[in-house]
């Protein structure tokens, strides 16, 4: 069961169990979804109890959850109470009705170390000393080890820094922010400069590629030197924007010029005519302004003036040693993108 199936990290775990075959999936979202062979969706309120439990009585088949859903809030302290809610009555619910539970995975991110904060010790290790909540992905982890003691099944922490895939409508998606900002650059006969802080240029980070991710995942919750474990998930390489900018710049055919620090939320707000206008030329799927724009998260991302880059390296001591390289991920999806009409 992918728990917020239609997000950047589960539509692209929910594809990559669909492609196994020891796997049927049950997809939880609030809008549900069309179920296919070896897909069923179901479409619940997770904030409610009662109706979560309601739901998963009607899958007592789960084997295991991964639990990959998030309800975005103004501030930080806002985030704890939805996103814990939702774990904790998914995991209470399945734990009362799925008699062969084997396994739990939580996604949770390098805001664990304050990465969201400022400058944080790197790379960071998944042992690393905690900092002052709130902080919701800390706060789940807690809840999680807490409902698993004197169980059977087995729970898993995966820490990926930011995921790329090309899932529409949801607030997380850097490949979406850097091929419509491009689309638009090159619309308007603009160079396509990077927008963030001064610094935030030349700083070392690195990304993760949802397959990857799905890929981790899915080796946590079925080989034992997952189990009971937190796991640090990216790519393996490292970059800066000064060297990737150009590259980008070279993929979307549009010209590149010094970066000019900007708030892409407040740039882009009366763009939405633009994307019309970039959608009806190509031909592009109906998909609104507001589904294909992570502006926010964009400014947030391109605000970090410091190393963002955690140690992988327990997860392949531990046996997963798998890896993508960031530039020819980036040619994938957006490859991926240009060919179900997203972009032009």
């Amino acid at each position: 069961m992918v728990v917020g199936a239609h997000g950047v990290i589960g539509a692209e775990l929910v594809r990559h169990l669909r492609e196994r075959a020891d796997f049927d999936v049950v997809g939880l979202s609030r809008r549900g979804g069309q179920d296919e062979p070896g897909l069923r969706h179901l479409a619940v309120d997770l904030l409610d109890a009662a109706a979560t439990t309601r739901a998963l009585a009607r899958v007592p088949e789960v084997t295991h959850v991964f639990h990959a859903a998030f309800q975005d809030r103004p501030t930080w302290a806002e985030l704890v109470e939805p996103n814990l809610t939702m774990l904790r009555n998914v995991v209470t619910a399945v734990d009362a009705a799925a008699t062969g539970l084997q396994h739990v995975g939580l996604m949770q991110g390098y805001k664990v170390y304050g990465a969201h904060l400022g400058p944080f010790q790197t790379p960071a290790r998944e042992d690393d000393p905690g900092h002052l909540p709130p902080e919701f992905n800390v706060a789940q982890q807690d809840v999680l080890q807490e409902l698993q003691r004197d169980r059977s099944w087995t729970w898993s922490a995966l820490r990926p820094s930011v995921v790329c895939g090309t899932a529409l409508g949801n607030p997380m998606n850097l490949v979406l922010v850097l091929a419509v900002y491009a689309a638009l650059c090159k619309e308007l006969g603009v160079p396509f400069r990077f927008p963030g802080r001064p610094g935030a240029y030349d700083t070392l980070l690195e990304v993760t590629d949802a397959g990857l991710l799905a890929r981790a995942t899915v080796w946590a919750a079925t080989d034992p030197a997952g189990a009971n474990q937190a796991f640090n998930v990216a790519n393996g390489d490292l970059f800066r924007w000064n060297r990737m900018w150009p590259v980008l710049a070279e993929l979307f055919e549009v010209p590149v010029a010094a970066p000019l620090a900007m708030s892409l939320v407040e740039v882009m707000a009366d763009e939405e005519p633009v994307w019309e206008r970039i959608k009806a030329r190509h031909g592009l799927a109906d998909v609104p302004f507001s589904a294909v724009s992570s502006w926010g998260f964009g400014d947030g991302v391109f605000s970090w003036d410091y190393d963002f880059l955690a140690d992988g390296s327990k997860a392949r001591r531990a046996g997963f040693h798998d890896h993508v390289e960031t530039e020819e991920m980036f040619k994938v999806l957006v490859r991926r993108l240009r060919e179900d009409r997203i972009i032009p």
